[in-house]
């Protein structure tokens, strides 16, 4: 496997990124699943007012010299999404029962209710 590292905005159009090396292709889809589950965190409990993150995985490209978007062909499949093929990997139960315990930490409710708000707010900027 070529070198791997997720890459990881907190903000869209704060024009920085984030960069964490990654043994494995579970590896980097647990540390995506820990940065989104964060930023709810943050997001629920007011320590951020709003965001848009984005993030993804990426793979060392030896022949062009350069960090591309993550791909892998197996004997059956072509992969471009990491959740896609981790769903049908030989850890995809370790990873399952890691997303849920990261996930039922957040409270959906106090979310869904912060995004309405922000929604909101930024509708009033609008009108304003």
């Amino acid at each position: 496997m070529s070198k791997l590292r997720v890459w990881w905005m907190p903000q869209v159009g704060i024009g920085q990124t984030f960069y964490i090396p990654v043994e494995t292709i579970e590896g980097g889809k647990k540390i995506m699943d820990i940065l989104a589950a964060y930023d709810l965190f943050q997001l629920q409990n007011n320590v951020k007012p709003d965001y848009v993150n984005v993030g993804g995985l990426e793979m060392w490209d030896e022949e062009e010299k350069e960090w591309i978007d993550w791909r892998i062909e197996t004997e059956d499949d072509f992969f471009e999404d990491i959740d896609e093929y981790c769903e049908q990997c030989d850890k995809a139960e370790e990873l399952e029962e890691f997303e849920r315990k990261l996930f039922e930490q957040i409270d959906w409710e106090k979310v869904k209710k912060r995004e309405k708000h922000c929604l909101n707010r930024e509708y009033t900027k609008e009108v304003l």
